[in-house]
Formats: structure tokens, C-alpha cells, sequence
């Protein structure tokens, strides 16, 4: 039994062993290696072949990356403005300081008149608070969205003016210039920076590409996409500036259609939200004492603020469903 088992050890060593010399040999044996050896060298040589346009056209293409990812990083950045960034897009030349002092110079003057007016602090505080952080924030929204639908409104005039210019000879810095001195605002204010930011050394995509952060808006971000990808890779600007010349077009077109659509709607929801309104006012005209109770008891302005607050809900929830992003 000992020389039985001692013959399968060696057996089995012996097959180990050859397994493995041969997994180590076969290679060699069949020119495996040796093809191998020969497959890079001639990866080698193809490399070494390759012509200077198609590394050309490498590095263009790496570069129109690395310009995109620019714009996505800088879209992170445009989703979540600072205070300093809100302020230009309005419009303003304020500081943030000057900004402060104005939200506090607000929020003093609606506590003052509520305390004049009630007698009450906590109305006062309560409206200074809105005053102080609800107004002046609420002032930049309204002035940020009426600047950027004039925006709108003549960015595919400046367009044109540029495709024309180029069609007829002139450079593409000559055609932001007269975008620059004959647009209408804010189109005018917004190119000049375009050819401001340009002679002081910043390069002419980088300058348009600013655009976007200052009218976050898609067209503004489309400009600067042309703008880029063209001085990247190079190409035909005055056919990539017609495409999107149509393209801002067909979207004024198509904001203007959905505007119309929805105008029933919004006549709606302002009935429906003026009507309680309304009916308080008659009640009250016509039956004092029938609404005294609503007013002079506990129970009746509970219920008032109540019945404003999901009003004011509903109202919320109405100038969502008919208010569209393009």
C-alpha cells in the first residue's frame, strides 16, 4: 500500500510539473511569443506612421472636450449664484454692501410704518423681516426676468447682424462691435462687455462664453457654444451662427404660441383666486355684522388665516401648472 501510494504521488508530481512546463514552454514552441513581439512592432511602426492631420484632428477633438466640460462645471456653478452674480443679472451696478444697506434701509422703513399704523411690535417685526430679506430679493427676480425677456426679445436681431457681417467679409470682432454700438439694451451693454473683456486680453470664446453667467438663459449659452467649439476646432462660423440664428427664432416662435395657449388658463386662475376676494368685500359692504364675527373673534381669524393660507396654496399650485421654462 506504501509503494502503491508512494507510485500516485510521484505520478501526480510528475503530471504537475509537466503541466507546468508546458504552459511555460508552449509559447516558444508554437511562435506565439515571437508573433506577439512582432504584432507591437508593427503597432509601433503604425503609430510612428500616423499622419500629422489625424493627430490634428486628436487634438482639435480633445480640446472641444475639454471646452465642454468647461461650460458643464461652469453650468454647476451659474445653478447657484452668488449675490454678487444675482445683482449683475438684474442689471445693477450695486455692491453687496450697497445691497445690504438697502435691504436694511427697507425692512426699517415697512417696520416703522406698521408700527405707526398697528401700534403692534410684532406686526412691525414681522413686516420688517419681510421688508429686510423678502423685497429687496423678490426686486432682483423681477428686474433679473424683465432684463432677460428684452434680452430675448433682440439677441436674434444681434444674431443676424453678425451672420450678415461675416457673409459680407468682415471679422467676427468687427461684428460684435456693431452689435456692441447699434443693438438695443441689454443686448448693446452685454456685447460691449463681450469687446471690453476682449481688449483687455481675454480671448474672444471665453469673453462670449461669460454671457451665459451673466443671462443664464439657453440662448445666451447657445452663442457661447458656437463661439467656442469654432475657435476650437475651427469650421464655417457663418453657417453654425445661421443655424442658430433659426433656432432662437423657431423658440421666440414657440414661447409666443404656448404664451397664447395658456393666456385662457391664466385669466382663469385669476378669477378663481380674486374671487373669494371679491365675495369678502361684497359681505362685507352688504352685511357688516354678518362678517363682524370673522374679525372680531379669536375663532373667525383663525379661520382667516387658515382659508388664506390654502388659498394661497391653490394659487401657488395654479401659477405652476400654467408657467412653462423654455
Amino acid at each position: 500500500m506504501m509503494i502503491s501510494a508512494n507510485l500516485a504521488f510521484i505520478l501526480l508530481a510528475g503530471i504537475a510539473a509537466a503541466g507546468a512546463a508546458y504552459a511555460l514552454l508552449y509559447p516558444y514552441l508554437t511562435g506565439a511569443a515571437r508573433l506577439e513581439k512582432r504584432q507591437k512592432m508593427v503597432g509601433l511602426d503604425r503609430r510612428r506612421s500616423v499622419s500629422p492631420a489625424i493627430v490634428a484632428d486628436s487634438l482639435r477633438r480633445g480640446q472641444v472636450a475639454d471646452s465642454l466640460k468647461a461650460l458643464d462645471e461652469r453650468q454647476k456653478r451659474i445653478n447657484r449664484p452668488t449675490l454678487e452674480m444675482r445683482i449683475a443679472q438684474a442689471g445693477l451696478t450695486w455692491s453687496k454692501e450697497r445691497f445690504y444697506v438697502v435691504s436694511a434701509a427697507i425692512g426699517a422703513a415697512l417696520a416703522f410704518a406698521a408700527f405707526m399704523a398697528t401700534g403692534d411690535w410684532r406686526i412691525a417685526a414681522a413686516l420688517g423681516f419681510v421688508g429686510g430679506l423678502g423685497a429687496p430679493r423678490w426686486m432682483l427676480s423681477f428686474l433679473k426676468k424683465r432684463r432677460i425677456n428684452r434680452f430675448l426679445t433682440e439677441l436674434p436681431n444681434g444674431v443676424e447682424v453678425i451672420l450678415r457681417g461675416l457673409k459680407s467679409g468682415l471679422p467676427l470682432g468687427d461684428c460684435i462691435r456693431i452689435v456692441a454700438n447699434e443693438a438695443q439694451e441689454p443686448v448693446k451693454s452685454e456685447f460691449r462687455k463681450i469687446v471690453e473683456e476682449q481688449t483687455v486680453g481675454i480671448p474672444l470664446a471665453e469673453a462670449a462664453g461669460k454671457l451665459y453667467e451673466r443671462m443664464p438663459v439657453s440662448e445666451a449659452n447657445f452663442f457661447g457654444i458656437v463661439i467656442a467649439i469654432q475657435s476650437k476646432a475651427g469650421g464655417s462660423l457663418s453657417d453654425a451662427l445661421g443655424n442658430l440664428s433659426k433656432v432662437l427664432r423657431d423658440r421666440k416662435k414657440m414661447k409666443q404660441k404656448i404664451q397664447a395657449l395658456s393666456m385662457e388658463a391664466k385669466a382663469s386662475a385669476s378669477i378663481i383666486g380674486a374671487l373669494p376676494l371679491i365675495t369678502i368685500g361684497a359681505i362685507s359692504y352688504t352685511s357688516p355684522s354678518y362678517m363682524e364675527l370673522m374679525w372680531n373673534t379669536g375663532i373667525g381669524r383663525a379661520l382667516l388665516v387658515l382659508s388664506a393660507a390654502w388659498m394661497l396654496t391653490g394659487i401657488l399650485v395654479m401659477r405652476k401648472m400654467i408657467n412653462f421654462d423654455f
